[in-house]
């Protein structure tokens, strides 16, 4: 073990804490030395995503003071920008979130950051609104998003309610590298800072004034009583009110909430990983659609920004993919603003490079633009403020990623399940009255358009080592050319850390139609309509591989993309 990881454990283990699990915690691994390591190799790191990491004692962990340390190079960030900065904080359902919210308020409100904060669990997207509702210069929430109950994260963002981006991070960075996680504490009481009015909390006016817009958003807005039956399960975690309050005065009468996932519940009882891309998180909400004849089954993470959809088709139930969902939405909301007389001038729709090309086809055909930025709501939602800066925020009609995050409305910054929810029940109800499901209208765009694959696979790199290996791999990819290897031929490359597109045919296309800020990200574009993209995640030890297959049929985009994987896992592994 390196002598600096074992100093900074026994500085740690000796330190009287604030919580007395963390110091029973590190007596009980004295003896074992990966779990030394593992905790103190490195520490948390910021970035635009905030924190993020499992709960425990360390410099690599979750904790009080990981949380103190981040919430004061935070705070110092803002009081340079604003000498009468005010923050807003939310937290989610998981384990230690309502703690870890009220450190980083006493951390603000000793440095005389004013701080509004919810008195109970709430969604991601409704801090966005908060930040921008109550005028604050940033906000946090305390979300590990759909990670495993063992994860907890930290999620900072700017005065126009998106995530930071590339450049406040690494600002913010420099602020917390000054601090010591262990003396960053403040002495500090909470109930004291209420009193004196410096820590407030927040208004349900305003929970109010957000329903009131993303009930807004809808293209079905009359609230009538709607005839399909949705069943919906917020797996334990922040979604149950706004959704709940949103469907009944929509006219969703027909609405079951799964009652054994209803409870805010950290530990994730009966869903460990509360993933809504995941079939198995369904299992309750599919006994619960056989029993009422449900149409819809809808889940949302833990903090609310990613929905997950399971339709009916006739006899069956389909697990619909974050794509699929994302073409439907876009295809419906065109089609009902067409209906509707109200499709902006020049609009326009804001999605990833990961996502699938399929938006791009759809998009010519309604006559819509598409903007394509980096992986990452945050970017979407920095999008939309460039447009809200022109006066131009009404071209923006939608907004979608791969991984199951959606938003119809400028009212937030971020990717938002409650919208995504309303939008969903709406366009099936559209459907419906048609004598239509939404497996058959997919079919029918895939008959129109042709049939697209969209695959992500996640290869896990864990520990010290994992780093060093994601890193080597992706400099392996960017320097050489490993499909020549697969039988596959590359029509372009591109790299967004160079912001570079490499081009072996002179119709190659090129790589954005905006500026994107660098980032470590490749993408190689072969023959016969296939695309792969290589990322580490920002979040999590793991190499994310998208693949984009566009086929005849479904069957050949699957055995395509089957042969391109099985190459790039069997050439990684070596």
């Amino acid at each position: 073990m390196d002598k600096r990881v074992f100093d900074n454990y026994i500085i740690w283990k000796n330190f009287t804490m604030a919580d007395s699990l963390l110091n029973e915690e590190l007596d009980a691994i004295e003896a074992d030395e990966e779990a030394i390591n593992d905790r103190f190799y490195k520490e948390l790191e910021f970035g635009t995503g905030g924190l993020r990491g499992e709960i425990g004692a360390g410099t690599n962990r979750m904790n009080i003071y990981t949380v103190a340390r981040a919430s004061t190079g935070y705070g110092r960030y803002l009081l340079k920008n604003n000498s009468n900065a005010k923050v807003a904080i939310a937290y989610d359902s998981r384990i230690n979130s309502d703690k870890f919210a009220k450190t980083a308020a006493l951390c603000f409100a000793a440095m005389g950051i004013k701080v509004y904060i919810w008195k109970e669990i709430m969604p991601t997207p409704v801090l966005s609104f908060t930040v921008r509702s109550l005028k604050c210069d940033g906000g946090i929430v305390i979300t590990a998003s759909h990670n495993p109950s063992r994860y907890n994260g930290y999620k900072v963002y700017g005065k126009d309610g998106c995530q930071i981006t590339t450049g406040s991070a690494a600002q913010i960075y420099k602020y917390i590298n000054e601090i010591d996680a262990l003396n960053s504490m403040p002495d500090y009481n909470f109930d004291e800072g209420i009193k004196q009015g410096i820590i407030e909390y927040i208004e349900d006016d305003v929970f109010r004034n957000y329903i009131a817009e993303v009930k807004r958003t809808s293209l079905f807005n009359d609230n009538v009583n709607k005839n399909i039956k949705v069943v919906y399960t917020p797996l334990h975690g922040t979604g149950l009110k706004p959704i709940k309050a949103v469907m009944k005065e929509m006219g969703y009468s027909n609405f079951y909430v799964v009652d054994k996932q209803a409870v805010a519940d950290g530990n994730f009882p009966t869903c460990p990983y509360p993933n809504p891309e995941i079939g198995e998180v369904f299992n309750l909400g599919l006994e619960m659609a056989d029993n009422n004849g449900a149409d819809l089954i809808i889940a949302t993470d833990p903090d609310c920004d990613r929905a997950g959809v399971v339709v009916k088709d006739r006899a069956n139930y389909t697990l619909l993919s974050g794509n699929e969902i994302g073409i439907l939405l876009f295809d419906y909301i065109c089609k009902r603003r067409l209906e509707l007389k109200n499709m902006p001038d020049n609009a326009l729709v804001i999605t990833t490079i990961v996502s699938t090309d399929m938006i791009n086809h759809i998009a010519r055909t309604y006559g819509v633009e598409v903007i394509k930025v980096l992986t990452g709501f945050k970017f979407i939602g920095e999008q939309i403020g460039m447009l809200e800066n022109k006066g131009e925020e009404e071209r923006y009609i939608f907004g979608f990623e791969e991984s199951y995050g959606y938003l119809s409305g400028t009212y937030v910054r971020d990717k938002d399940a409650v919208n995504a929810s309303l939008m969903v029940a709406d366009m099936c109800e559209y459907y419906k009255n048609q004598g239509k499901t939404l497996v058959d209208v997919l079919k029918e765009l895939y008959e129109k358009y042709g049939f697209f694959l969209n695959t992500l696979h996640s290869i896990e790199f864990p520990g010290e080592y994992g780093m060093k290996s994601m890193e080597k791999i992706m400099e392996t990819f960017r320097k050489k050319d490993p499909f020549k290897d697969f039988g596959f031929n590359v029509l372009e490359v591109r790299d967004y850390l160079e912001s570079v597109s490499r081009s072996f045919y002179e119709k190659a296309a090129s790589i954005s139609n905006i500026k994107l800020p660098k980032s470590n990200v490749l993408t190689f574009v072969l023959e016969n309509k296939i695309s792969v993209t290589m990322r580490p995640s920002g979040t999590e030890p793991k190499l994310k591989l998208y693949l984009s297959i566009n086929a005849k049929d479904k069957k050949e985009a699957q055995d395509l993309e089957h042969d391109v994987y099985t190459a790039i896992k069997e050439y990684i592994e070596k």
